[in-house]
């Protein structure tokens, strides 16, 4: 492990900075693919402590071909967190559906030809590739790594779909290619994916800001920000299932790690959630935002919705899972510090 080097493509981001320090914490050397040089300078400082085992290479466009022949050499794991998160595009496909479906098998491309140590390949999926959207709310439904999204490229790229759910698509077709290459091209090293739904936990990614913060941690912040008011109506719940941004980094670690994990796909979740559950908590446990947060209808449960069945994770990769109370306090305190930024 010492001498052990793992890529983890898209460094910069929420998830990936966790995941970052989950390797280097367990004394691998980390290389981190980032698009700039603007953006290595800020991975680099959040990294500041584990200098001497980071290092990074800029892939500007991850869709283009060959663009991680460099990245993967002498490596000898992958973590592909890279891909494209856009909720309001201009063309599906150009946007949304090339760039997540070629940059993985650009990636995996790359580490047959290049890499020929690379023994294993972990890649970032999502729930969004398991969840059926047409069935909505889905009472009595448990999901599992089963369960597929079945949406079609054709339908993925209709003018009439809404984006959220394209990306969505995107996401499930990407892991479809992934192991579709596999099938086919028979490569020395193995996949393991990583399907994790909104993952919520504090921000550490020096790339954030009150203003870019990815999607769930917006989604929180919101709940707390100056512009919030007790009065505010609580804002509806589109997707029912999270986990704490630390167990999916440790998710990965462990998807590395574990042999019997190869070739296998895991739903990396704790369980289900509302806003309504994550404004309570942060009115009982954040004193400095309890006058912002709206008030709704104090513990009135989730309502009948689907569930997820995440056992196959404790079982093989032997994670166990925060409670919704840490992440979200975490996830609050780290956005007070952003406010003194300011």
């Amino acid at each position: 492990m010492a001498n052990e080097t793992v890529l983890v493509t898209g460094a910069s981001g929420f998830i990936a900075t966790h995941i970052v320090e989950s390797f280097v914490r367990a004394g691998y050397n980390v290389r981190g693919t980032v698009r700039s040089e603007r953006t290595a300078h800020k991975v680099r400082y959040t990294f500041q402590e584990y200098k001497d085992k980071l290092s990074l290479v800029i892939v500007p466009d991850v869709a283009a071909a060959r663009a991680f022949d460099e990245a993967v050499q002498g490596v000898t794991g992958v973590i592909h967190t890279a891909a494209p998160f856009q909720t309001e595009v201009e063309d599906k496909e150009r946007d949304l559906l090339r760039p997540a479906i070629e940059g993985t098998i650009n990636l995996l491309d790359s580490i047959k030809r290049c890499a020929p140590h690379v023994r294993r390949v972990v890649h970032t999926s999502s729930f969004a590739d398991i969840l059926d959207v047409s069935k909505g709310d889905r009472p009595g439904h448990i999901y599992t790594e089963a369960d597929w999204n079945p949406m079609t490229y054709a339908e993925a790229i209709n003018e009439s779909t809404p984006d959220m759910a394209s990306y969505c698509a995107g996401k499930a077709m990407a892991e479809h290619a992934a192991w579709e290459f596999m099938a086919t091209e028979n490569p020395p090293f193995d996949l393991v994916t990583i399907c994790p739904p909104y993952v919520f936990g504090p921000v550490k990614n020096a790339t954030a800001s009150l203003v870019n913060l990815n999607n769930s941690s917006m989604d929180v912040y919101r709940l707390m920000s100056p512009m919030s008011k007790p009065s505010h109506a609580m804002p509806p719940t589109s997707l029912w299932v999270w986990v704490d941004v630390r167990d999916v980094a440790e998710a990965h670690l462990k998807a590395f790690e574990v042999p019997e994990a190869g070739g296998q796909r895991f739903l990396i979740a704790q369980g289900t959630y509302s806003y309504q559950g994550i404004a309570d908590i942060l009115r009982d446990n954040v004193v400095e935002v309890r006058d912002r947060v709206p008030v709704g209808k104090p513990r009135s449960g989730l309502g009948d919705v689907y569930g997820i069945d995440a056992s196959k994770s404790e079982n093989v990769l032997g994670l166990s899972y925060r409670p919704l109370e840490d992440p979200i306090v975490d996830a609050a305190k780290s956005f007070l510090k952003l406010e003194q930024v300011i």
